[in-house]
Formats: C-alpha cells, sequence, structure tokens
C-alpha cells in the first residue's frame, strides 16, 4: 500500500500547506512571482548585479548556499515524479531550470563572480585570506603553549597579514548587495566562516559531481 494513502486528511493538509510554501520560495528565488518595484511587498528573492540571491548583508552565503540545496533537491523530485514547478508567472517551470540556477549559485560561490574570487576558502587561486576565525587567525604561542582570548585578540587579530592557518573548505559570509567584499579579518560580516554555510553545499557539489560523472559517462 502507497504510504501516502495512510495520511489523515489532516496530515494531507499540513503537508500540502507544507509543499506551497516550499514552492512559493523556490519561485521566488528563481524571479518568477509578479514583478514589483516595491521591496517590502515584492515576493522575489533580490540578487546582485552579478545574479547572487542576495538577503541581507550579514552572512549572506547561508542563504544562497541552503537555497541552491533546496533548488538541487526539488529539481530531482521534479524530474523523478515528471512534473512541472508551477510559479504564477511561468505554469510550467521544467526541473533542469531550477539545476541550473543552483549550478549558477554554486558557481559564484566558487569564483564566477566579479570580483573572480572564490568565496569557498582553499579553492581556486584566489580566496579570502584573512577569515575571522580564531584558529586560522592565530599561529599558535610557540613550542605548544596555550594561547587565551585577550592574548590572541592583541597578538594576532589586527594584523594585516594573512591567516596563519587555511581553513580549507570554510565559505564565508560572502560578498554585499553590489558583489563588493572586504577581504578584512574585522570584517565579520563578510569573512566569517560557518560550518552551515559549508553543510548544504556539500549536498550540491555532490549532486552536480553527479551531472558531470554522468555527462562523461556518456561520451
Amino acid at each position: 500500500m502507497d504510504e501516502g494513502s495512510k495520511l489523515s486528511s489532516h496530515q494531507r493538509r499540513i503537508l500540502e500547506e507544507y509543499k506551497s510554501k516550499g514552492e512559493h520560495y523556490v519561485c521566488a528565488c528563481l524571479n518568477l512571482h509578479q514583478p514589483n518595484n516595491n521591496s517590502r511587498t515584492n515576493k522575489n528573492v533580490r540578487r546582485t548585479p552579478a545574479g547572487l540571491l542576495y538577503v541581507r548583508q550579514w552572512n549572506n552565503l547561508q542563504y544562497v548556499s541552503t537555497a541552491a540545496f533546496l533548488l538541487a533537491t526539488y529539481s530531482d523530485h521534479l524530474a523523478g515524479a515528471g512534473l512541472f514547478l508551477h510559479c504564477p508567472t511561468d505554469a510550467a517551470v521544467p526541473s533542469a531550470v531550477l539545476l541550473s540556477f543552483a549550478r549558477s549559485q554554486a558557481d559564484y560561490i566558487l569564483g564566477d563572480n566579479p570580483l573572480r574570487l572564490s568565496y569557498l576558502v582553499g579553492f581556486g587561486h584566489r580566496y579570502p585570506s584573512r577569515v575571522h576565525h580564531r584558529a586560522a587567525s592565530s599561529g599558535g604561542g610557540g613550542g605548544g603553549d596555550f594561547v587565551g582570548c585577550t592574548e590572541g585578540y592583541h597578538r594576532w587579530f589586527g594584523r594585516n597579514r594573512s591567516n596563519p592557518q587555511v581553513v580549507v573548505g570554510a565559505v564565508v559570509g560572502g560578498p554585499d548587495s553590489a558583489d563588493g567584499f572586504r577581504d578584512v579579518r574585522s570584517n565579520f560580516m563578510q569573512t566569517e566562516a560557518c560550518t552551515y554555510n559549508t553543510a548544504p553545499m556539500v549536498g550540491v557539489f555532490a549532486r552536480l559531481n553527479r551531472e558531470i560523472n554522468s555527462a562523461f559517462a556518456s561520451i
């Protein structure tokens, strides 16, 4: 018996609400709600001039990474079920459109942006070198000595040099609304490394890698 047939009408209604809200957000990411110049009532997610989703200045990439994960995941759901996404300005959005936009956000994070800067630390030729991260910005006390918060702040935090340690794999807060970025340790809104930025991108990268492998296998 299909598991869905066991649900009560109340449970079905709740799940339909989740689905409706989820699709509303996906359509907003794709800019497929009715256009509106009023920032307070516009249902579409803002974008930077270069096309990155933009929610707010403090750690904006947390929203980008989770949106990319949702888009990639829902794209697979639609493709597997043979369905289209229904949005206010397009009643039949193919699953490939969702995956393509998720890829564009991943590409931006990896360096396809006006600054040619990778926001994934350790990837590419240019990436943030003054990440707001205590362990990365501290060189240690030497000889295994413990470095306390006060000592670390005075000795390491204010330095203009690159961090002694590279936090490979960290995704920082990212650019501002104009695609700008200041690689300054004290600029925590843009340079802080957060696990919840990187975690969704693991799934996105895995999905995109699967697509690449499938393309090579078909050659």
